[in-house]
């Protein structure tokens, strides 16, 4: 599964958590409490993979993403600290639905704004191979990456991941984020001719020789 579509995939997984929520009665309180737990879980796990593998490696690899990227960590950082007092709150609480609201509309937003705006911009510049090694570091990163919200804990690489990740591992995804903009800047190259090549193929043409033929000479 490439990055993109692992993206999408746990956005639509949150929010078919956020309607099964929604359509529980004041009731019920076990029920509710279950799913809100499910949600923690899904969106912590979530916010760290991106955190810490995918948002580095798309800052390294598109200048252009950067501020995107700035603003998802910053929303990253309310929907952790909202997720973390839910997490220890009784869905008895006055507050609780009130909490689990505000953070449906946060979520939402950034979902909204991340696949309208940044997704597109990553499926543009990284290619397919980048894409599809991107989200196997992803998805190795699942395993491995806290399933609570830590708002107090460094949001990038390295700090983000000492806790979680033995010293080898860390090596690698550090080596893997600088990978990923090297392979980025290599395919760009590939796809883009250069002011040479454009200069030389009319000449060779006139001389009715291909381009391929004036430069084995």
């Amino acid at each position: 599964m490439d990055a993109i579509t692992l993206i999408k995939h746990d956005h639509k997984t949150v929010e078919a958590l956020f309607k099964r929520a929604e359509k529980l009665g004041d009731g019920a309180l076990k029920e509710k409490k279950q799913i809100v737990q499910q949600i923690i879980r899904e969106l912590a796990i979530h916010a760290a993979i991106e955190e810490q593998v995918f948002y580095p490696a798309v800052r390294k690899a598109i200048k252009a993403a950067e501020d995107d990227v700035l603003e998802a960590l910053e929303e990253h950082h309310i929907v952790k600290w909202t997720l973390s007092e839910l997490d220890g709150m009784n869905p008895k609480d006055e507050r609780f639905d009130a909490k689990l609201t505000v953070l449906m509309e946060l979520v939402r937003h950034h979902v909204k704004e991340e696949e309208q705006d940044l997704l597109p911009q990553v499926a543009k510049k990284l290619g397919r191979d980048t894409l599809e090694t991107l989200g196997k570091a992803l998805e190795a990163a699942k395993k491995v990456v806290p399933t609570r919200p830590h708002p107090r804990a460094p949001d990038s690489p390295p700090g983000g991941i000492v806790a979680a990740l033995p010293a080898a591992l860390l090596d690698r995804a550090k080596d893997f984020v600088q990978g990923v903009a090297k392979r980025a800047q290599g395919e760009a190259k590939k796809r883009a001719p250069t002011n040479g090549a454009r200069r030389k193929a009319p000449a060779a043409a006139a001389r009715g020789r291909a381009p391929s033929a004036a430069r084995a000479h």
